[in-house]
């Protein structure tokens, strides 16, 4: 009976803390900044009508995601336009690559709510512990302000060792930065959302990738092993794992420069209008982050449409393709004890070796 007691003792310290602790930050919090004028149009004027995939892709399923640094560094690639898909592994590469903008890319318009819960997050925190804590529903620590030279493990420490509670202040407050967005939003969208940070709050750093309708497999990885992970050089570079880029990748948010975008890669609108916007800026591609769309593409027969797409994309001779291997089709890329493999292509090189007909399989194009 004591033990219990103790229990609730501490439940109700925590929840009373939690509360004070959210109640500060909102009364500290600045009126939220308007995006820029441009955002939502530039994310209706680029979309096109969703489309389904079996997940909800809240965290990746690629471990591997860092492997590539290395080789983006020795390309020298940089600045430009950096255009994507799925979830937040996005914000790494955006931390390593630097872009003027992104363009977040995904046939799924959950794939676009998803962008604009982190869109209101990175408004709402000053800092990744912040962030961190605003995304899985833990209290700010009493010293935030001090954690800016903390690594990743400190953080993933204090996370796991706190407990998640979530007020209705919060969510009113994400509510009304996401509305201040612009973007046209019906009641079950922001019901999706919710949905969505709920299970970040939930799950915490234990969240694992998963499929609608099968198991989760066990080389998927967990929030946790994602932002841990390291390059092959054996540095941890997620967006979190350095306050320099995380502040970059907020920066670019608070610019209204991370868009994100519905659309299909083989679609006839999307990428199109992208790359308009870039001829019409004189930018140019940096990298293209494509995971294993590609595959999809080949089964479906509009891997010709994407090239045609991928043609139209202002590029220069440093500009790549950054795709995800998985199982054997990983093999011999990938490091041992993964289950995926991060590759780069210089996209010149992809143009023209498919014009030269070198690819008529998926298997061909990445070399198998």
């Amino acid at each position: 009976m004591m033990r219990r007691y103790q229990r609730r003792i501490v439940s109700v310290v925590l929840a009373v803390s939690v509360s004070a602790a959210v109640a500060v930050w909102a009364v500290q919090r600045r009126s939220p900044q308007p995006a820029p004028a441009d955002f939502a149009q530039l994310v209706e004027r680029f979309s096109e009508p969703g489309g389904f995939f079996d997940t909800d892709n809240l965290i990746s399923n690629e471990r591997s995601y860092l492997h590539v640094f290395p080789a983006l560094e020795r390309s020298g690639v940089t600045g430009g336009v950096y255009i994507g898909v799925g979830p937040d592994q996005n914000f790494s590469y955006i931390a390593r690559i630097r872009p003027t903008a992104a363009f977040i890319i995904d046939i799924r318009r959950d794939n676009l709510l998803l962008h604009l819960l982190f869109k209101a997050l990175f408004a709402e925190s000053r800092n990744r512990v912040e962030y961190l804590c605003l995304l899985t529903g833990r209290p700010f620590p009493q010293d935030a302000e001090a954690w800016d030279d903390a690594g990743i493990d400190r953080l993933a420490d204090y996370i796991d060792s706190t407990e998640p509670r979530v007020s209705a202040a919060l969510g009113a407050i994400l509510r009304e930065t996401i509305r201040g967005f612009g973007v046209p939003l019906s009641a079950e969208e922001f019901r999706t959302m919710e949905r969505f940070h709920s299970e970040f709050v939930r799950g915490g750093l234990s969240l694992q990738f998963k499929t609608f309708g099968r198991a989760i497999q066990s080389y998927n990885p967990t929030f946790r092993e994602l932002l841990l992970e390291t390059d092959r050089a054996g540095r941890q570079r997620s967006y979190l794992a350095s306050e320099q880029d995380f502040q970059f990748v907020r920066a670019l948010q608070l610019r209204g420069r991370v868009i994100p975008v519905v659309g299909d890669l083989a679609g006839d609108h999307a990428l199109a209008a992208v790359g308009e916007w870039m001829e019409e800026r004189g930018e140019r591609l940096s990298a293209f982050y494509v995971s294993n769309v590609e595959d999809y593409l080949f089964r479906d027969r509009r891997f010709p449409r994407y090239i045609e797409n991928l043609q139209g994309l202002p590029h220069s001779e440093r500009s790549v393709v950054i795709r995800s291997l998985f199982g054997r089709m990983a093999e011999p890329d990938a490091m041992p004890g993964y289950y995926t493999a991060s590759t780069a292509q210089n996209v010149s090189e992809l143009l023209t070796n498919f014009s030269a007909g070198k690819y008529r399989s998926y298997y061909e194009l990445v070399g198998r």
